[in-house]
């Protein structure tokens, strides 16, 4: 990766950009060109790591410690941001957790409302700090990570299936409404990705239902945080400029199980 960074330079900024998905989009923007605020909740080690990465080839990032699920955490890390880079061209709002420990009936209150804090209202409040400027500066990008479990529906994953079915929803009217002032935003729903989140819940499937799971990929087996990176990047450049509101799904074909 060969990055150079100039006051002009697009700036990205990637909610949960340390680990996984977050780290591989922030990586891959800044191998783009952009220069990348990123942020993490607990993993301060490892959106160092991220940084250095970026600085070692030529760019230029800086990590923020916010914990979105908090109310008035993407007012703070939004203006983080603006202090340390002066512009937000592209948003990334990856942050995210999931679970598919519960049915509904038994789904503690606890966890549906942490659920709902961190992958729906934590975007809604993201947007709500990044459209009034991306607005004033004539448009901007943004991408909403949802989850291929909003096509499947499965047991289990109620909480997790429901909040990500609602940023989709999210995505398609902010889409709508803010067409026309030049900001598309558009939201990946990646399959099974190989990242710890999806060690977990095959861990909690149990050897043969997740083999059974992988298995029923199209494609045969697990994707890369790399290639839900390039759905990104392709996202918020030219290659994409007529294409707005539409859910992505990055999913091998789409697992069955």
């Amino acid at each position: 990766m060969s990055v150079s960074a100039s006051s002009d330079t697009r700036v990205a900024l990637v909610t949960g950009g340390s680990r996984g998905i977050g780290r591989a989009i922030a990586l891959r923007l800044a191998a783009d060109g952009c220069r990348v605020a990123l942020s993490y909740a607990a993993s301060k080690d490892a959106a160092t790591e991220v940084v250095n990465s970026i600085a070692g080839c030529g760019g230029e990032a800086a990590a923020f410690h916010a914990d979105l699920a908090q109310a008035g955490s993407a007012r703070a890390l939004f203006a983080a941001a603006l202090e340390r880079f002066g512009q937000v061209d592209i948003l990334v709002n990856n942050a995210g957790m999931s679970s598919n420990s519960a049915l509904i009936a038994e789904t503690p209150e606890a966890l549906w409302r942490d659920m709902f804090d961190l992958n729906l209202n934590a975007v809604f409040y993201m947007l709500q700090q990044a459209i009034p400027h991306m607005r004033e500066r004539g448009g901007g990008h943004i991408v909403n990570l949802s989850s291929n479990v909003t096509r499947r529906m499965p047991p289990n994953f109620g909480a997790y299936a429901i909040s990500k079915y609602a940023v989709e929803a999210l995505t398609q009217i902010t889409a709508k409404e803010e067409g026309a002032r030049g900001i598309r935003v558009n939201a990946i729903a990646p399959g099974p990705i190989m990242t710890d989140m999806l060690a977990g819940l095959l861990d909690n499937m149990g050897p043969e239902r997740a083999q059974a799971f992988v298995d029923s990929v199209p494609l045969g087996r697990t994707g890369t945080p790399e290639e839900i990176a390039g759905m990104v990047a392709m996202l918020v450049s030219d290659v994409a400029s007529y294409v707005t509101g539409q859910i992505i799904y990055v999913n091998g074909g789409g697992p069955g199980g």
